[in-house]
């Protein structure tokens, strides 16, 4: 199963059901920043993805957006072969 990095905030809802969302497809292992806690790492965020918004979600070396983006992702049936990849 491919690396899950996701960048976010203790009390984020989309973030919640990102971290839900990851879990119910397997993924049992997720690098979390914080960047509630660390704020220089909000700026390395963007810098990644141009976005500003918490969660922004990365496989393996693919940034798949927020939480919208990944359960749309899912939807279309993408998340668990990028997972297994």
């Amino acid at each position: 199963m491919q690396a899950v990095k996701i960048y976010l905030t203790a009390t984020c809802p989309y973030c919640i059901r990102a971290k839900q969302l990851l879990s119910a497809r397997g993924v049992d292992q997720l690098e979390e920043i914080r960047v509630d806690l660390r704020p220089e790492l909000r700026k390395t965020m963007t810098e990644l993805t141009g976005r500003t918004s918490v969660p922004q979600i990365f496989i393996g070396n693919t940034h798949v957006g927020g939480c919208d983006d990944l359960h749309a992702l899912d939807a279309r049936g993408g998340l668990l072969p990028l997972l297994n990849a």
